[in-house]
């Protein structure tokens, strides 16, 4: 029987600050609503009292809003949300989840581009957030360049894998049947589809522009800092890794194929 490989982290202490790369290999990182959410609250944006485990905001003109929902009695539960509604109140046009396993980072710089977005529908008298004119092709066409596969089904979907086939985006070109704002556009994950450790979900309606923020997020070459014990054990082995406070980078065995290579 063969004997199990050695876990490639062992060297480090469980303390240890490591950065690590490919992002979606990395595990969730922190879950501080104050960098997550660049909102500023001193400008009109609300952050409202919630019951323990849960964190609300809303934008000045309550038609955007954002939540955190923790499961207290199950660790490493819960979901990020974005929605907005048309107008203040009113039905979800369209929604975005993550999964709080998500690397932290992706979850930032999507809500840094809602930011970008929503300031500029306020004083260019836009409407961004319902009508973006963005291409679906700026959110995967970066996919391709860095090396992930493609693939087209015949119900309508385009699947396109990282190198190391531990990471997938799914774009559903075709209306699914069940329509409205339910109905997936795109979605993300890592690790086994059927059962992934973590999944991002962006309903058909959601500015093609946020999907472009999260994707770019998702190849880029920026490491994300982790404590070793934070790192997903299913995944040390595919992982780029260094010691965050060394100069020589640990023995570790990259992904195979190319490297991402874009940052924010």
């Amino acid at each position: 029987m063969t004997p199990p490989p050695l876990d490639p982290f062992n060297n480090f202490g469980p303390d240890q600050n490591v950065k690590v790369l490919p992002r979606h290999l990395a595990g969730p990182g922190g879950r501080d609503v104050a960098s997550i959410w660049p909102f500023p609250f001193e400008d009109g944006w609300h952050l409202h009292p919630a019951d323990e485990g849960m964190a609300f905001s809303s934008s000045p003109c309550a038609r955007l809003w954002t939540r955190l929902v923790l499961e207290p009695d199950t660790r490493g539960q819960g979901t990020w949300a974005i929605g907005a509604n048309r107008i203040p109140f009113g039905p979800t046009a369209w929604e975005i989840t993550f999964d709080v396993a998500t690397p932290a980072e992706l979850v930032r710089d999507v809500h840094a581009e809602l930011l970008d977005v929503y300031l500029e529908d306020r004083y260019r008298d836009r409407d961004r957030l319902f009508d973006d004119d963005t291409a679906p092709h700026t959110a995967y066409a970066p996919l391709f360049a860095r090396g992930w596969s493609h693939e087209v089904q015949m119900v309508g979907t385009q699947t396109f894998r990282s190198p190391d086939g531990l990471g997938a985006v799914r774009h559903r070109f075709a209306p699914g049947r069940s329509g409205g704002s339910g109905d997936a556009a795109w979605t993300a994950w890592a690790g086994d589809g059927a059962k992934p450790h973590w999944t991002a979900r962006f309903t058909r309606g959601a500015p093609a522009t946020l999907v472009a923020a999260f994707t770019a997020s998702l190849i880029s070459t920026e490491p994300l800092h982790r404590a070793v014990r934070d790192v997903p054990l299913d995944f040390r082995h595919s992982l780029y890794m260094a010691a965050a406070t060394a100069h020589q980078p640990a023995a570790v065995p990259p992904p195979a194929g190319p490297a991402p290579g874009r940052t924010r």
